[in-house]
């Protein structure tokens, strides 16, 4: 299994670049679309996180910016209805945080948004991951890991201020996982409702 490739950005393709080793192999490697791997030019030295997907009629490479980005990919490729290329779609739709965000908070209209997948199969990916998205390796930011709480566990973690900023928030048309995400970066405890709402709106422009 090749965890990862270390070399130099050599072209882009359609769907994915070509980096070429020290030793002179180029290696084809599927890359979502707004992938900050793209932002490199010709000749830079890159960092490739991949993963093999081997079938009877083709070998790929899909690559990641960062460990994070490749748990993902293994993550969605495990629910029914989902190849390569669907993760590929989510993940080129969406930041890896976002996807999370999305999941957790069951944004089936967020997923779906994604070229080739429908409600449905959105519906299952929530139902299948949202228990372990939460355990995925690298997911080290405290104001993920707050957004990540539901209402409830977040109101007793934080007192009922936070979750009045949050249904203000939304109230004002952003979404739950705006919202939640906003008021989670605030670091000042006992704040009031709107000493929340003013500092999460910073965040949010």
């Amino acid at each position: 299994m090749i965890k990862y490739i270390k070399g130099y950005y050599a072209m882009t393709l359609s769907g994915g670049i070509v980096m070429e080793t020290p030793s002179g192999i180029g290696f084809e490697i599927n890359i979502p679309a707004g992938s900050p791997l793209y932002k490199y030019g010709e000749g830079e030295e890159i960092t490739v996180f991949t993963a093999m997907i081997v079938k009877e009629d083709d070998i790929s490479l899909y690559g990641f910016h960062n460990m994070e980005s490749l748990d993902l990919f293994r993550m969605l490729i495990t629910v029914s209805g989902i190849g390569a290329k669907g993760a590929m779609a989510i993940m080129g739709s969406m930041s890896a945080d976002e996807l999370r965000r999305a999941i957790l908070f069951e944004d089936v209209k967020e997923i779906s948004k994604a070229n080739g997948i429908g409600k449905k199969t959105a519906e299952r990916l929530i139902l299948e991951l949202k228990d372990k998205i939460g355990k995925l390796a690298g997911a080290s930011d405290t104001a993920l890991s707050t957004a990540g709480m539901t209402e409830t566990a977040l109101a007793a973690e934080a007192g009922d201020a936070r979750t009045e900023a949050i249904c203000a928030l939304v109230s004002l048309g952003y979404s739950k996982a705006e919202a939640f995400s906003a008021v989670a970066k605030v670091p000042e405890e006992g704040l009031t409702g709107e000493e929340y709402i003013k500092r999460a709106l910073k965040s949010l422009f």
